[in-house]
């Protein structure tokens, strides 16, 4: 990764193609057991041989094979318990990532890979203009404050409504955060008046 790495970092400066190693290539080649970067030289002349003699022989196999050889050699690339760990962390993410896996499949990889930055882009997009505002609490005996909504030992100190914006603010989101700080406060005051009970500080964690 280094070698391909660095030489990429100087055929930048000289105009030239980047390069890289097939996905179906690398698969056979961590499937037949190579362990250092001499077995390159052997598949390198294995294509080359196969191409300059050995092409007529590949002339009448059905497409259908070709493709069944290439998901054999790549199935191993496929990482189940990674897309698991995705669906646990962020259900968007694996949204994103399945519609990749299915648009590389039925349409095309170019337009698999661009559907899935499109929503990615949108994502992100959604985050700046629409930031994620949480109520915080205070765990007990300490002087740490986390969401109430996370952590069951926080609590809510009386009289405080402490909230962190979880982005950075900007003109793309000042309305919204301005907006939401307001309803925020109605609804802590709607609370509090059937707790017989005022709000008298607003805290903003912007950290």
């Amino acid at each position: 990764m280094m070698a391909i790495g660095f030489m990429n970092v100087v055929g930048s400066s000289t105009s030239c193609y980047v390069t890289t190693g097939a996905f179906s290539r690398s698969a056979v080649n961590n499937n037949a057991g190579a362990k250092t970067a001499a077995s390159n030289i052997v598949m390198s002349v294995t294509v080359m041989v196969t191409l300059l003699f050995l092409m007529p022989l590949f002339q009448y196999t059905p497409n259908v094979v070709l493709g069944a050889i290439i998901v054999t050699a790549v199935i191993g690339l496929i990482d189940i318990p990674a897309a698991c760990h995705i669906w646990k962390i962020d259900k968007f993410d694996f949204l994103v990532m399945l519609i990749a896996f299915l648009g590389v499949i039925f349409i095309s990889v170019q337009e698999g890979l661009a559907i899935a930055v499109g929503l990615s882009t949108f994502r992100i997009l959604l985050q700046i203009t629409r930031p994620k505002t949480v109520m915080m609490g205070n765990i007990p005996g300490t002087d740490i404050y986390r969401n109430l909504h996370q952590y069951k030992d926080a609590t809510r100190i009386p009289g405080f409504l402490i909230l962190s914006i979880e982005a950075p603010i900007n003109f793309a989101n000042i309305t919204y955060l301005n907006d939401r700080t307001l309803r925020w406060i109605e609804e802590e005051e709607e609370d509090n008046i059937k707790e017989q009970s005022s709000l008298r500080f607003l805290i903003l964690d912007m950290s």
